[in-house]
């Protein structure tokens, strides 16, 4: 369980990073790992929440959950436009609908998901 918590942090801090020296990083990597990694980081939070649960458990409700978000962007209403301008609501909410977001989700989502089977199957855990 801490495994994931770590991985929460870590994941943060690199999207973060990636935000703050994206014109260091090739154009391809800066456009996509945010969106990539806010994915990683959703399923990294279920598996927190529910590592006792399965890894296809944490997948399905993290696509769930960020196609939700995504879609919950066409949205408009003055209240939550207002909450997607505070730094903390762009983070979380997003900014505007992109269908390219949801297959960035996806390949987020699926990076988790080998990666911790990877590390399950290391440790004679799968």
């Amino acid at each position: 369980m801490i495994k994931y918590g770590v991985a929460v942090i870590v994941t943060i801090l690199l999207g973060m990073g990636s935000r703050h020296f994206a014109s260091l990083l090739p154009p391809v990597i800066a456009i996509h790992a945010g969106d990539i990694l806010w994915a990683s980081m959703v399923y990294q939070g279920f598996r927190f929440v529910g590592y006792t649960k399965s890894l296809l458990w944490a997948v399905g409700l993290s696509v769930l959950f960020s196609f939700a978000i995504e879609f919950s962007q066409l949205y408009q209403a003055d209240w939550v436009v207002a909450l997607r301008h505070t730094v903390l609501g762009a983070l979380i909410l997003g900014q505007g609908f992109l269908k390219l977001d949801l297959l960035r989700y996806v390949m987020g989502i699926a990076l988790a998901y080998f990666l911790d089977k990877a590390w399950l199957y290391r440790k004679g855990k799968s």
